[in-house]
Order: C-alpha cells, then sequence, then structure tokens
C-alpha cells in the first residue's frame, strides 16, 4: 500500500527524474525537452496542487500535478493536469495513489475540474484515468507531432464539485 502526500520543492529531485523518464519514454508526453531540477523545484514552489506517491522505503515513485488550464479568468477553476510514475513502479498502484491524492488536493483548492489529453495509445494511462472517475470527452485527430509522427489523443475530464452532466 503506498502512501501519499502533498509534493513539495524538496521532492524535486525524484520528480525530475521520473518527468524525464516520462519525457524519454515517448508515451505520455508531447515533451521533449528534460527539465532541469531547478525549474521543477519552481513549479513545486507554486501555488498549483501537487501530490506524490511513495513506495514502502519512503521512496517518490509517482506524482501528479496540476497547472492553470488557461490565462483567461472564466477557467481560473479548471487545472489541466499530469501524473507520472517511475519506470520501475508502474503497474503497482503508485500512479493512482498520486492521481487520488491530486483530486483531492485540487478540490481542497477550489478547482472544479481537472482535465488533460492522455495519446490514444497509452492504454494503461485510460484505464487509470477511468478508474478515478474520469471521463473521455473526445478524440482528437492528428494532434501534434511527437519525432515526425501526428499523434492522436483523448481529451478527459472529471468534476471535483459534482456528478457530471451529459
Amino acid at each position: 500500500m503506498s502512501r501519499t502526500r502533498a509534493a513539495t520543492p524538496e521532492d524535486a529531485p525524484a520528480i525530475t527524474r521520473i518527468y524525464n523518464q516520462g519525457i524519454r519514454d515517448r508515451v505520455a508526453t508531447f515533451e521533449t525537452r528534460e527539465r532541469q531540477e531547478e525549474e521543477v523545484r519552481a513549479r513545486l514552489a507554486g501555488a498549483s496542487p501537487a501530490a506524490v506517491a511513495l513506495n514502502g522505503a519512503g521512496e517518490v515513485v509517482a506524482f501528479a500535478w496540476c497547472g492553470p488550464y488557461s490565462a483567461r479568468p472564466v477557467y481560473a477553476t479548471i487545472g489541466e493536469h499530469s501524473v507520472y510514475t517511475a519506470r520501475e513502479a508502474r503497474g503497482q498502484g503508485y500512479g493512482e495513489a498520486a492521481l487520488r491524492a491530486l483530486l483531492g488536493a485540487a478540490r481542497e483548492a477550489g478547482l472544479h475540474k481537472l482535465t488533460s489529453r492522455i495519446l490514444t495509445d497509452n492504454a494503461a494511462s485510460r484505464r487509470l484515468h477511468a478508474r478515478c472517475g474520469f471521463r473521455e470527452v473526445g478524440v482528437q485527430l492528428r494532434h501534434a507531432r511527437l519525432d515526425g509522427e501526428w499523434r492522436d489523443v483523448v481529451t478527459v475530464e472529471v468534476l471535483l464539485d459534482g456528478p457530471a452532466t451529459p
């Protein structure tokens, strides 16, 4: 059973390592530039919710964070999120623990919705999001090129302040 807690700037080394693994693996993000620890530390020092999952040894093995969906004031209570798990810890429930902790933190921060885009062939992430109450809104075809190849994404969302309306 994993423990979770709010992420802090002191988690930057572990989160940077995990995030850069995800960038290198090319299965969960369109990001191609690896991050520096200082960038991650600065983001964690901000006001946006972030959570980590810890293994039995107390090491950070997964994280989930969100940031503003848009700078427009009408979208102020919507967060765009990401969740990443260390390669060696994937498939063990840590990503789900981190995402569920983020859902609670986002709700406490006053957000009413989280959203994200998932590469359509990332079946593990799609299953994870469904387990955590997200619904798939639709597929965006040829959303972006990754390593010269067009990739499709599915947009997901979850309402944090009540049931979804069709």
